[in-house]
């Protein structure tokens, strides 16, 4: 059964046809041939060839071309954008053909119907619920690898070609957030019209490839083809230093595998880090291929098995990357060390030969990198985070992200964008770094499958590392290539991004990062920040009975996500109040005396103007807790006051509000200390 399952995905992998040669004629089968096709990536896109993504995003983000400036580039209202009305209908897609829908997404699918018109047809080809486009309900949207709900988030990967026109048309109560992606093909490209009705041969096709993706994993082409070899090296790296191992071409690595002696996590997150993985090709003088190990196969920090299409760790600790990489002469791969632990290496390294002349394909890259080449546009450079910039002729095929997040909230609210051949405006605009992934609502469930992956979240505290690979949908480009994600929390918070990149390039073409040291790369992150810090000697605000509340409600509310520190991560939040309503709460006193009662509060743009007193005794004057956004008060000493041993009351009644308040009259505190004088 193995030795069939690698036949069949060896025939799938080793006969593409050269973009220089495209094909007139597309078939049904061929299209979804390209779901698994990785060869296929190294070839250069025709002259207009194109993938874009109908979205959601917020259309108040606009590029407004008499000034060039970028509009409400954070609009975050994602859920709901669509092109137009229709009557009591949405259109959210229209697409020009020859084209192919690749992946279909949604965060909030319900029963309201979505059509899909295709080729001017006056009836749709697709009349479902939209949850029924996703729950595998109705054929051919029923294969688990194709059509699939991971963390929340609603996939169909099942392809839907036409030719000369895509429509799709939401009715009322569809739901919430979508997603199309689709390629458009060069002009003259015979494509299919797609009906759900597929034949036989076409279900064979998706069942064929449902399998191969179910099985996610290393594909050792050379059990199965005679003409592809591997190399098995096996040496240690000293500390310093670095180890290369040569191929002569013309040949293209098809699969390389590769197993580290690495300590229990969470050290393996540093060695892992110290030690990098660089290729070169045919000579060149600096690499195309250069990240730390870990995050090169699609995961970080540590070890953490999983299994995609061109990448993973699998449970016996090997390491693999399926991408296929030719090269014309000469491939060196690099294996550095730059820790202070020698470390024994297991390398093999699959290569076979070139179906077509090496000049005919792209070169493989994979760049690791921090904060490389922001935006410099002072709207962007706010809120967009560079993925990948280069120049050149190439397809966009992945990122792999690794976000330390200590201090937790949800920190994915941030849209993909992807700018093609210096368009203004972006082709690609997503709806939610989240969705971008292919899950939803921040939801921290790990999962995997063979186009994306959460390999750690923490609950979203501490490290999260996600994966996405476009296959069938990765994004070609003629003279350039930009990817952005919304990042919304600085790295002052801390919130810090990583990124792996992975493309293909002609060569000549610009790739513009460069190794960095690491000190850049590893152990930046402190996870002594991930333990929650108590205010010593206080009393917590969330922790304290309440005696009375005249209007609104009280809760403990986690603050975490917010900038500045609160004892415990949270505050009793009180909500609903109007100018007059009192809320009091108890707190004790064990030894009678004079103490100052100091306490932290929490200030926002919607809090209210309060007076405080303790057991009916005003402390002061009203103290008014705007702010533009949410802060801690820090430490505020209210007065001083004598206590006899036992309960009091703290009264907190609402005055009123600050004039540039919103007027919500809410109040935070977050605790109390009582010091002697």
């Amino acid at each position: 059964m193995q030795r069939i399952f690698y036949l069949l995905f060896s025939c799938l992998f080793l006969t593409a046809v050269p973009a220089s040669q495209a094909q007139l004629d597309v078939t049904y089968a061929d299209l979804v041939q390209r779901l698994v096709d990785l060869q296929r990536l190294a070839e250069p896109p025709s002259e207009g060839e194109a993938c874009v993504q109908w979205a959601s995003y917020d259309r108040a983000s606009r590029y407004d071309e008499p000034t060039g400036r970028y509009e409400q580039w954070d609009a975050n209202g994602d859920g709901g954008g669509v092109i137009r009305r229709e009557g009591d209908s949405f259109v959210v897609a229209e697409m020009d053909g020859p084209g192919c829908i690749w992946r279909i997404w949604s965060a909030l699918p319900e029963q309201g119907h979505v059509r899909m018109y295709l080729d001017g047809a006056e009836a749709p080809v697709v009349n479902l619920p939209f949850r029924a486009w996703f729950d595998g309900s109705t054929s051919p949207f029923t294969r688990p690898a194709l059509v699939h709900t991971v963390a929340s988030g609603w996939n169909n990967y099942t392809p839907i070609p036409f030719q000369k026109s895509c429509k799709i048309v939401a009715d009322q109560g569809w739901g919430n957030y979508y997603q199309f992606v689709y390629t458009k093909f060069p002009a003259g490209t015979r494509l299919p019209t797609f009906r759900l009705d597929l034949a036989p041969e076409d279900q064979t096709a998706l069942d064929r490839v449902d399998a191969i993706l179910r099985q996610p994993g290393p594909k050792r082409l050379s059990d199965v083809q005679e003409d592809v070899q591997v190399d098995r090296h096996t040496f240690s790296v000293p500390a310093g230093q670095s180890r290369t191992i040569d191929v002569t071409g013309p040949r293209a690595l098809t699969n390389i595998r590769l197993k580290i002696a690495l300590p229990d996590s969470p050290q393996d997150r540093v060695v892992l880090r110290e030690h990098t993985i660089a290729m070169r090709w045919d000579g060149e003088s600096t690499p195309s291929v250069w990240a730390p190990l870990g995050d090169f196969f699609g995961t970080a920090a540590g070890a953490n098995a999983y299994g995609s299409l061109p990448a993973g760790l699998t449970k016996d600790g090997w390491w693999y990357a399926n991408w296929y990489m030719p090269f014309a002469q000469h491939a060196a791969i690099t294996l550095s060390n730059d820790g202070t632990t020698a470390r024994e290496i297991v390398l093999e390294v699959e290569h076979g030969p070139l179906a077509v002349d090496a000049a005919q394909l792209m070169r493989f890259h994979a760049k690791w990198h921090r904060d490389a080449l922001l935006p410099t546009e002072p709207e962007r450079a706010a809120i967009d985070w560079t993925m990948l910039a280069t120049r050149g002729r190439g397809r966009f095929v992945g990122v792999h992200l690794h976000v330390w997040n200590p201090r937790g909230g949800w920190w994915g609210e941030g849209d993909e964008k992807f700018h093609v051949d210096g368009e203004p405006f972006p082709s690609t605009f997503g709806t939610g770094s989240e969705d971008y992934f292919g899950y939803a609502w921040c939801n921290p469930t790990l999962f995997q499958h063979a186009y994306h992956n959460q390999t750690i979240s923490m609950n979203n505290k501490g490290h999260v590392s996600v994966n996405r690979w476009h296959i069938a949908d990765n994004i070609p480009f003629q003279t350039s290539f930009a990817a952005y994600i919304e990042k919304y929390f600085p790295n002052e918070r801390p919130t810090l991004y990583a990124a792996t990149v992975y493309w293909y390039q002609m060569p000549g073409g610009s790739d513009p990062y460069a190794p960095v040291g690491r000190e850049e790369r590893a152990g930046y992150w402190d996870e002594s920040l991930l333990q929650t810090w108590r205010a010593e000697g206080a009393v917590e605000g969330e922790k304290l009975a309440v005696l009375r509340c005249t209007g609104g409600t009280t809760q403990a509310q986690d603050l975490s996500g917010f900038e500045g520190r609160w004892s415990g991560d949270a505050h009793v939040w009180w909500t609903g109040a109007q100018p007059g309503d009192v809320l009091e709460l108890s707190f004790a006193v064990s030894t009678a005396g004079r103490y100052a009662l100091i306490a932290q509060c929490t200030k926002a743009v919607d809090y209210g103007i309060m007076q405080l007193s303790v057991n009916d005794a005003p402390l002061g004057e009203p103290i008014d807790f705007f702010n533009p956004s949410v802060v801690p008060t820090g430490e505020v000493t209210l007065g001083e006051v004598t206590l006899e041993a036992g309960e009091h009351r703290l009264r907190i009644e609402v005055i009123g509000a600050n004039a540039q308040a919103v007027k919500a009259y809410m109040f935070g505190l977050d605790y109390l200390r009582l010091v002697p004088p």
